[in-house]
Formats: C-alpha cells, structure tokens, sequence
C-alpha cells in the first residue's frame, strides 16, 4: 500500500502563493480533481446552502476560447484545468434536499429541517438582488480559498482571477443565466515559483474590541 503524505497546515498556507506559469504537460487525473473539489465543497456557506458550481474547464479547444476572454493571461493555456467558480443565484431551491439529507443523517429533527426549508424558501428567496448577490458572493469566496489550499496541499498551485470579461464567458460558455460568475482559479503544476508577497502587519489590520 502506497502512503501519502501530505504537509501540515501551516506548511500549506505558507507555500500557498498565486502561480502564474504551469508546466502544460502536467494534467490533474479527474478522479483528483474530483477529491479536490470534494475537500473544496466542505466549507461553510450561509444556512448550508451551498451555493456554490463549479465548471471545469480542461478540454484544450475550450481553455483556447477561454484565453481572449480572460485578457489572454498565458498561465489560462498552459493550467490543467480552469475552475469557474458559479454562484447559483436560486440556490435556496436545494433547501429542502439539503435539509433532508441532514435529517435523514441525523443532524436534526423533522421540525427543525422544515423551520429551514421555511427560511430557505420565504426569507431567502425573497431577498434583494444585492443581497443575494453579496450572500453568493462571500460564500464563493470561502469555497475558494479551500479549493485553493486542498490544492497546495496535493502539490499543487493555483491562481485566482478575476480579471476576465464576465459577461463574455456566460455566453461563450452557455451558462444558465440565474447563474452568477464570481471568479475563475487557474490550476496546475507550477512551472516557476509564485513571486513572494508581503503582508500589513497585523496591527494595521487587527483591532482589538474597538477601531
């Protein structure tokens, strides 16, 4: 049997660096990404609703359509793979699924999983669009940064973007349009390090009960 190891958490987020050229030979077998994407899917989102998709893109031909229209950012060619990271804009839709799912695993109780699906279907769904749009947003985030980091933590690197022409994608990529493009995350076996980067020390960020 075959062990592998994988470095501690701090090891991972200190090497985690955004890369920018990737050795094109290198393609991530699917059933890894597949264990990528499954570490990725473990993090929070509002009331679990998971709003988060995923459209990964690997195929050549599609990486090529997709290079103009990232601003032909180089590394978009040479990744094994381009993760667009979606916000489903009817996310609270899956509230009944998820919360059943929950209740049959035992998580909760029968009252407990409707009081959700309420809160899913009325409160949710009636929110403003700017709103949603922000709930989406955040949740995208942290969705990301643990994709990212699972990544690292399997050797190898990503790069997040968001410099790309949003409305171009949708429609070169056919995505339904009550899906929100948050971002897309370059991923692939580095070719050349990511550039090192500093940080504000922390009391320039960090307040201790009061700003």
């Amino acid at each position: 049997m075959t062990t592998i190891t994988t470095p501690d958490f701090q090891t991972v987020i200190r090497e985690r660096h955004s890369v920018r050229q990737y050795d094109p030979s290198v393609k991530i077998p699917r059933e890894e990404m597949e264990e990528i994407l499954k570490d990725a899917i473990l993090a929070p989102s509002s009331s679990n609703l998971q709003p988060w998709r995923f459209l990964v893109i690997d195929d050549a031909e599609r990486l090529k359509k997709l290079h103009p229209i990232a601003n032909n950012q180089e590394h978009v060619l040479q990744a094994s793979a381009v993760i667009a990271v979606l916000g489903d804009m009817k996310w609270y839709e899956k509230g009944e699924k998820i919360y059943s799912m929950a209740e049959e695993a035992g998580f909760m109780t029968e009252e407990v999983k409707q009081r959700f699906i309420y809160t899913a279907e009325h409160i949710y769904a009636n929110m403003d669009s700017s709103v949603k749009e922000s709930i989406v947003d955040v949740d995208a985030g942290l969705i990301s940064m643990q994709l990212m980091l699972s990544a690292r933590a399997r050797g190898y690197d990503t790069v997040p973007m968001g410099g790309y022409n949003k409305a171009q994608f949708m429609e070169e990529f056919k995505v339904p349009s009550h899906y929100r493009s948050v971002m897309l995350i370059a991923i692939g076996k580095a070719a050349a390090p990511g550039r090192p980067t500093v940080r504000l020390p922390l009391e320039d960020v960090a307040f201790w009960n009061e700003i």
